[in-house]
This record gives C-alpha cells, structure tokens and sequence, in this order.
C-alpha cells in the first residue's frame, strides 16, 4: 500500500435506514464500532448516507443527542443527505463540524467546511456514467472554489479508476491523457466494441452507450453521445454498420 493512501469508511446503513439517527443503544454500537474500524484502518473519515425519505429537521434533537454522546476523536463525520434539507440541518451541521458531503458535479456542499469530502457519481442512471474532459475540468474549478483544506474526491461512476486518474493527469500536467489508442470513428468503434449489444436502435446505442468517452481527437475526449446523436433514427445489426453510417 503507498504511504499516502488513505481510507475513508461508510458507516452501516443500519444507523440511518432503521435506527434513523436515534439516540439508542443499537446506534451507539454501530458507531462505535465504525470508529474502531476508522482507528484501525487510520480513516479520517466516517460516511453516513440518510435516504431521500429521512428527513432530519423533523429529527433535530434526536440527532444532536446521538452525535454529542460520541467521541469520534481525531474522525470527522461526512453526511450526504439525499433528501430534504433545511436550515435546521445546515445549523446543526455548523454546530456540531459535520461535513456536508455531495456531489459536486451535480450539487455544491450547502455547509462550508475545512475538509471537502464528495462521491462523485455523474449525469447517469445510478453509476452508469464516465466523465469527459469538461466535466473534470470543472470538478477541478469546484473543488478549488470550495476547498478550504484537505478534499477527498471518491469517484463512483462505471469508470471510477479511468476518472480519476485522468483528474490526477490534468492535475500534473494540464492535459488530459487519452482513454483509447486511437481517435474519432476508430475510437468510437473500440468504445463500442466493448458491450454493445446487438441489434440495436438509435435511441438504445445513446442510452447504453453514449455515457461512454472516447478520443475525438488528440486533444479532446468527449461522450459517445456525441457522434451517435447523429446517427440516422434507425435500427443497426453491428458496430461497423454504425461506424458507416457515421462516415
């Protein structure tokens, strides 16, 4: 493991999804336990995740006397809320030093903070999504606006890894490394050529496909979408008949 890896954990969805934040014994035992895991693993940072249907101005009390009966030592609490969020939740977060965690392609934190933690999903359905050139290049711009301190970026897309080290390029050196060996239709074609089912309409090749980034050119790596928005509106039996068809 290289020296400056870093583990951040998810704290059971036990606590949020049944105990519901709720200053109770089973509550107490799944953090406690989540921070002997941060401890061991040398984590700064503990998740929590609420469902959309949590929602914790109604729980304000309960929630406050849950976290103030912890000592989470050296460990900072990152909450991403994914429903409702008012003004009594900013506060308590202020009060009691909770990240605010989202993610800042779609949303920018509403609790200004030393430490900026975000799980990076994107535009798709659920995880389905790869991010283009532009997309990580204001991911930057953001984390930069926003950063006070340290930032964790965890990407969550389909390519997570792919994502994120292309970030740590343009990070280094300004540019944005390539994610095929070749460029425009031949490029498209390897994207492709890796899942596409068959056969297919216009209309599934964008949805299946076009989240997908491939090498325009040298310089720029753009969603599939892109080119197969342009495909004639019809139905295609295999990739070389939808690399004609764009030709």
């Amino acid at each position: 493991m290289p020296p400056d890896f870093m583990f951040s954990v998810k704290c059971h969805k036990d606590l949020t999804h049944k105990f519901l934040l709720s200053p109770r014994q089973e509550s107490y035992g799944i953090l406690n336990q989540s921070l002997r895991i941060c401890n061991e693993l040398r984590a700064e940072i503990l998740h929590i995740q609420t469902p959309p249907s949590f929602n914790p101005d109604e729980r304000l009390k309960d929630i406050r006397d849950l976290l103030t009966s912890v000592d989470f030592g050296g460990v900072r609490l990152a909450w991403e809320i994914r429903g409702r969020m008012a003004q009594g939740t900013i506060e308590l977060m202020r009060d009691l030093g909770i990240i605010h965690c989202t993610d800042i392609s779609r949303e920018m934190p509403a609790v200004d903070s030393d430490i900026l933690y975000t799980r990076l999903f994107g535009m798709g359905e659920h995880n389905l999504y790869q991010f283009d050139d532009a997309e990580l290049m204001e991911i930057d711009s953001r984390v930069k606006e926003k950063s006070r301190g340290r930032a964790y970026l965890t990407f969550h897309g389909a390519r997570m890894y792919s994502d994120a080290a292309r970030l740590k390029v343009y990070e280094k050196n300004g540019t944005f490394p390539k994610v095929t060996k070749a460029v425009g239709l031949e490029s498209l074609k390897m994207v492709l050529e890796e899942d596409a089912k068959f056969p297919a309409t216009k209309g599934e090749l964008v949805e299946k496909q076009g989240w997908k980034v491939f090498d325009l050119t040298e310089t720029e790596h753009v969603h599939a979408s892109v080119l197969l928005e342009k495909l004639p509106d019809r139905k295609y039996e295999s990739v070389e008949e939808v690399i004609g068809a764009l030709r």
